[in-house]
């Protein structure tokens, strides 16, 4: 299939012969039961994607690199917030923010444990889980903005960690809405501190 995998994104069809010699062996058995694996930021070879593959506790993540022609299926977190599920304290924060996300006017969907959990049916979430989400600005979001959207999230049943998707890359919601003047923008690059995570990298420091 065609695609441009992102970051965050939940894909199928890597295959266990596709991890190296050395994976361990749950990692064999998640891909051999169909287990989708998740797109990370970072930079890798022409035709391949770097993924993350999640096992059944916190300790079981493998770094790896998909080849770009054996995705069967793409899942962007803005088509799982549109999935629904009940029952714990993150899904029901979900379901509670939805409204005010959708007031931005922006792409937004949940990643993580909640993002998974949607897309696979398999159950991974617990009472403490956080929601994690993700917002994509392709613009500058004001930091004015960034503390009001906060300040609002606060409120909400569980913790939530919202990430500002820029075309750099990545910035917390909790620090752009913080009083330092610089803040931690993840890229494929690796992370750095930047002004502004919306300039152009040369110029953003």
């Amino acid at each position: 299939m065609s695609t441009n995998p992102k970051p965050h994104d939940l894909l199928w069809g890597m295959t266990p012969d596709q991890l190296p010699a050395d994976a361990p062996a749950w990692a064999w058995q998640v891909l051999a039961a169909g287990h989708p694996v998740v797109v990370r930021r970072a930079l890798c070879e022409p035709g391949l994607v770097a993924v993350g593959i999640r096992g059944a506790s916190r300790d079981q993540r493998l770094a790896a690199t998909m080849p770009i022609p054996a995705i069967q299926r793409l899942l962007s977190p803005e088509q799982l917030r549109l999935r629904t599920d009940t029952g714990l304290p993150a899904l029901g924060a979900l379901e509670a923010v939805a409204p005010l996300l959708d007031a931005t006017s922006l792409p937004w969907g949940p990643t993580g444990g909640v993002g998974f959990q949607l897309a696979t049916g398999i159950a991974v979430l617990h009472e403490a889980s956080d929601l994690d989400l993700l917002l994509r600005t392709p613009t500058p979001f004001s930091r004015q903005h960034a503390r009001m959207l906060l300040a609002a999230l606060n409120e909400a049943p569980c913790r939530i960690d919202l990430q500002l998707e820029t075309p750099n890359g990545a910035v917390a919601l909790r620090e752009w809405a913080g009083d330092s003047r610089r803040v931690l923008l993840k890229s494929p690059e690796g992370a750095r501190l930047v002004d502004n995570p919306w300039l152009p990298l040369e110029r953003a420091a």
